[in-house]
C-alpha cells in the first residue's frame, strides 16, 4: 500500500487508510479482529522504513485468547539514540452492526452508506452533512478506523523524517476494546519486555478514541489527559419465596431489586463531583430474576448489576457508598412490607402472625468468612460451580454468588454486594507529580499553537468520559487501596485478574486526541474528515515531538 499513499497528502493518507480498515470487518469476538491486525502489519511492512528494519515491526499473539487475537507493534526510532518514546494505540474492533437493520450488508461501505444518507430524509441534519462531503459513514468510521489510521499516517511520516524525532515512537493497534480489553491487557507484557529489554521510557501514550460534541452546537475539540474507570458492582438478592396466594408474608426479590435500581440508576448522587469534567453516574446493566419457568412462587433470587464509572474515587469508597445505599433500601423495603400486612390485617380481620422482613446486607468478602465459620467448605462449592458453567464472566461470578448462597444453613433474606469483571483503573494526570504537570503545560502550548494554526477550538480536561484502554497503562492505588476490590471480586486470579504490578512498572500517563465525529455504536456513525483527517495528525504530530523534546531535555539534565 506504500506507493499508493506516497504520493498523497496527508488528508488523502488517512481518508484512504479509513476507508480500507472500515471495509474489514472486524466486529469484537470475531476472527475478523485477527484479519485487520494482519493487514495493518502488511500495509506498515510495505514501508520502506520496515524493509531496512524488519525487527521493528512485529506480531504479538495474545496467550489463551478465545479467538486467537493478536496485537501489532511498529517502533520507528529517531535519529539522535534515545530510550524516551510515546506509545500511539488505538483499537481496532468496532461493535455489531445488528442496528443496521436491512443496511447490515452496507454497514462497512463507506461508499454505500453516504450514499444512502444523501437521500436520507428522515433527518435532515445527517442528510445535510452527507451532501457536504465532509462526512464518511460506516460501522466503525468514527470508533475507530479512523484513529488508527492517523497513527498509522503518522507512523509513515516519521519512517521517512526520523531526524524530526529526539526519541522514539511506538506504535500498537489492538482488538476486545468493546468487550473484555484482551488486547490492551496482553499488550502489557510486550510492553513490559520493551520496558526492559530495550530500556524504553515511556514519556506518554496518545489514544485517538473518538470525541464528540457534548451538546447541540458545541464548538469545542476536546483533548483528555487521563481516562475514566470502571467497575461492575453486582448484587445477588436472596427473598423469602411464597406462593402468591401468600404474598404479603414473603420477601420478593425482585422488588429488592427494583427498589436498588430505582436507588442506584442515573442517580446523579452517587456520581463524583469534579469541577469542569463530564462524570456520569452509575447504570443499570442487567436486571433479573433466576426463575427459568413460570410457576405461581414469587422468585427465590434476583441479580442485578450496574456500570460504575471511575474518575478519583478508589474501589474502597464505591463499596463503601453502595453499602450505604443498599442497607437504606433494605430499611425501607421492610417498613414497606410490613406496614402492607398491617393494612392486609386490619382490612380482613385476620389474626396477626410473627414475621419478619428484615434483609441482611453484607459484602462477598464478608459471607465467605461467615459461611467459613460454620464450617461450610467454600472452596468445593466453589470449585464445583465453575466446574459448571463458563461463558460470560458475570453469569460465572453470579453462579458462584448463588452455590455459596445455597450452602448457607441459615437461609436468611440477603443481599450480597460482590464486583464483576471488567475492571478498568482510571489513569490521569496529578497535579502534584511533576512530571503529570510538565505534560499538562505541554500539550496545552501545542494547542494553543495549533487553535492560532487551525482557528479550531480546543478544550483541555482530565478524563475522557467514557472507556479507553489508556485506562490500563497506569494505576494510582496502592495494594491496600485495591483490597476491596480483590477480595470482592469472586475468583480474583482464576476466572480474572489485571496485572497490577505489570501496570504499576510502566506507569505510562494517557492522552486521549481523538478522531471527532457523532452517533458511535449507532448506525448513523460518522466521521468529520477536515478536523480528522487534517488537523488531528499535525496536532498528534506536534505534540509528540514536543513530548520528546522535553524529556530529552530532563534527561540530559539529570546526567549533568
Amino acid at each position: 500500500m506504500y506507493n499508493q499513499l506516497r504520493n498523497l497528502e496527508l488528508s488523502q493518507q488517512v481518508e484512504m487508510l479509513t476507508r480500507h480498515l472500515v471495509s474489514i470487518n472486524s466486529i469484537n469476538g470475531t476472527l475478523g479482529e485477527v484479519e485487520i491486525v494482519q493487514e495493518i502489519y502488511r500495509i506498515l511492512r510495505s514501508f520502506p522504513y520496515f524493509e531496512e528494519h524488519p525487527d521493528h515491526l512485529w506480531l504479538q499473539t495474545i496467550e489463551s485468547d478465545p479467538v486467537g487475537r493478536q496485537n501489532v507493534f511498529a517502533l520507528v526510532k529517531g535519529q539522535k539514540h534515545s530510550k524516551q518514546t510515546v506509545l500511539f494505540h488505538s483499537h481496532i474492533d468496532t461493535v455489531a452492526v445488528e442496528d443496521f437493520g436491512p443496511l447490515k450488508k452496507d454497514a462497512f461501505s463507506t461508499d454505500a452508506m453516504e450514499d444512502f444518507f444523501r437521500g436520507y430524509e428522515n433527518d435532515p441534519v445527517i442528510q445535510q452533512e452527507a451532501l457536504s462531503g465532509d462526512w464518511m459513514f460506516g460501522r466503525g468510521s468514527v470508533d475507530m478506523k479512523s484513529g488508527a489510521a492517523v497513527h498509522i499516517a503518522n507512523i509513515l511520516y516519521f519512517t521517512e523524517h526520523p531526524e524530526e524525532l529526539t526519541g522514539n515512537v511506538l506504535l500498537l493497534c489492538n482488538g476486545d476494546e468493546e468487550s473484555e480489553h484482551r488486547g490492551i491487557i496482553g499488550a502489557l507484557s510486550e510492553l513490559n519486555r520493551l520496558q526492559a529489554e530495550l530500556g524504553l521510557d515511556f514519556v506518554t501514550a496518545i489514544n485517538t478514541d473518538f470525541i464528540t460534541p457534548l451538546y447541540d452546537g458545541d464548538p469545542n475539540r476536546y483533548i483528555y489527559t487521563g481516562a475514566a474507570g470502571k467497575i461492575l458492582p453486582c448484587f445477588h438478592i436472596y427473598g423469602k419465596e411464597v406462593h402468591v396466594g401468600d404474598t404479603l408474608s414473603g420477601i420478593d426479590p425482585n422488588f429488592v431489586a427494583a427498589k436498588l435500581t430505582e436507588r442506584i440508576h442515573n442517580r446523579y448522587a452517587l456520581a463524583e463531583k469534579i469541577p469542569g469534567e463530564l462524570v456520569l453516574p452509575p447504570t443499570c446493566l442487567q436486571q433479573r430474576d433466576t426463575k427459568e419457568l413460570y410457576t405461581v412462587q414469587t422468585a427465590i433470587s434476583s441479580h442485578l448489576y450496574f456500570n460504575y464509572f471511575v474518575y478519583e474515587d478508589s474501589p474502597k469508597q464505591i463499596l463503601g457508598k453502595l453499602l450505604h445505599e443498599a442497607r437504606e433500601v433494605c430499611e425501607e423495603t421492610e417498613h414497606y412490607l410490613q406496614q402492607q400486612f398491617e393494612e392486609y390485617i386490619e382490612f380482613t380481620g385476620l389474626p396477626s402472625r410473627d414475621l419478619s422482613w428484615k434483609i441482611d446486607v453484607t459484602t462477598y468478602d464478608e459471607y465467605l468468612q461467615y459461611l467459613i465459620q460454620r464450617g461450610v467448605n467454600v472452596k468445593s462449592i466453589i470449585d464445583e460451580a465453575l466446574a459448571k458453567k463458563s461463558g460470560d464472566l458475570r453469569d460465572v461470578s453470579f453462579s458462584i454468588v448463588s452455590a455459596l448462597q445455597e450452602a448457607d444453613p441459615e437461609k436468611k433474606a440477603r443481599v450480597i454486594l460482590f464486583f464483576a469483571p471488567p475492571f478498568l483503573p482510571h489513569n490521569y494526570l496529578k497535579t502534584d507529580v511533576s512530571r503529570d504537570t510538565k505534560i499538562q503545560s505541554s500539550i496545552a502550548e501545542v494547542l494553543k499553537e495549533m487553535s492560532e494554526l487551525t482557528d479550531e477550538c480546543f478544550q483541555l480536561k482530565k478524563f475522557f468520559p467514557y472507556l479507553a484502554d489508556g485506562s490500563f497503562l497506569s494505576i494510582h492505588e496502592t495494594e491496600e487501596e485495591l483490597t476491596p476490590l480483590v477480595h470482592n471480586l469472586p475468583e480474583w486470579d482464576n476466572i480474572y485478574t489485571i496485572p497490577f504490578h505489570t501496570i504499576q512498572k510502566l506507569n505510562i500517563p494517557s492522552v486521549n486526541m481523538g478522531v471527532y465525529g457523532k452517533d458511535g455504536h449507532k448506525w448513523t456513525e460518522r466521521v468529520y474528515k477536515p478536523y480528522s483527517f487534517g488537523v488531528l495528525p499535525l496536532l498528534i504530530r506536534k505534540t509528540t515531538m514536543r513530548m520528546l523534546e522535553e524529556a530529552s531535555e530532563d534527561q540530559s539534565l539529570e546526567l549533568v
